[in-house]
Order: C-alpha cells, then sequence, then structure tokens
C-alpha cells in the first residue's frame, strides 16, 4: 500500500498593489511564493503573456522540476548501484504549443552531463537514467512526454 505526502506553498499575488486587472495589458503579473522555512521566490508570466523576464515563470518551473527530480532520482539509482559520481549538470528544455485561448508542454528534454570516478561501468551509468526517469514522481505525473539524452563520461584521473 503506497504512502501518501503532501506538500504546501502559499502563492501571493504581489502585482496587486501596482493596480488592479482593470484591463489584459495594464496589470502586473508578479508574484511570490513562500514556502515555511524557505526563502521566498519571485515570479512572473512568461514575457511572451507580459510578464516580467527578470523573474522565473511557471514553465521554467515544470522544466527545472523534471530535471531536478531526475538528477535526485539519478543521484539516489547510482549510489545505491555504488557507482561514483563526480558532476551533473544539465540543460533542460521544454517545448509548449498554443492553441486557442491556453496552450500545452509538447515535451521536455534533458540533457544531462554526468561524470563518474575513474575505472567506472559507463554502460550502467547510462542504465541508471532509465531507472531515473521510472523513479521521477514528477515525470511520472505529466502527460506529456519527457525524453533525455545524457552522456556519461568517465574522469580519467
Amino acid at each position: 500500500m503506497g504512502r501518501d505526502h503532501s506538500y504546501e506553498a502559499r502563492v501571493i499575488w504581489s502585482g496587486g498593489a501596482a493596480g488592479g486587472t482593470t484591463s489584459y495589458a495594464a496589470y502586473s503579473r508578479e508574484y511570490r511564493v513562500e514556502i515555511a522555512g524557505k526563502p521566498p521566490l519571485r515570479g512572473s508570466a512568461d514575457p511572451l503573456f507580459r510578464g516580467d523576464p527578470a523573474l522565473h515563470n511557471p514553465e521554467e518551473l515544470l522544466v527545472i522540476a523534471l530535471s531536478t527530480c531526475h538528477m535526485l532520482s539519478y543521484l539516489g539509482e547510482a549510489a545505491r548501484a555504488g557507482l561514483e559520481v563526480l558532476g551533473y549538470e544539465d540543460r533542460a528544455s521544454g517545448s509548449m504549443r498554443l492553441e486557442g485561448g491556453g496552450g500545452r508542454f509538447t515535451e521536455v528534454v534533458l540533457h544531462p552531463v554526468v561524470s563518474v570516478a575513474a575505472g567506472s561501468d559507463l554502460a550502467l551509468a547510462r542504465r541508471l537514467h532509465e531507472r531515473a526517469h521510472a523513479d521521477c514522481f514528477i515525470a511520472s505525473s505529466v502527460s506529456f512526454p519527457v525524453r533525455c539524452d545524457a552522456t556519461v563520461r568517465g574522469s580519467t584521473g
């Protein structure tokens, strides 16, 4: 039987101080996210939707959530398999299609570059990405494809 976990965040539209939603073009899209015991995060809409390009937008946060979930799942799999990971970096990207008055993500592609200790089993290091994908809670929760185009490098020293 599964165990349920819950997560809470307080989202506050801070743009209201600049004026209400008197017109679509006029109101601020800025918001603040507060999670107990953590620093606040400032965000806005994507600039395509009249948001502030200097702030995080929900679309970027979704791509970040998928990338970091995969990374943390991968590191856990590596530790359990006895594979020493020395470095991990990802350049994740997401594609979204606008349709009618809304839209949807069509895919997210992860491009992790993983460095492992000298003498490591590189085939195992590659296979662990498949396990990490299966373990990732966020990837299991979305209705669009999440692909992983990983590079694994062995240390020479």
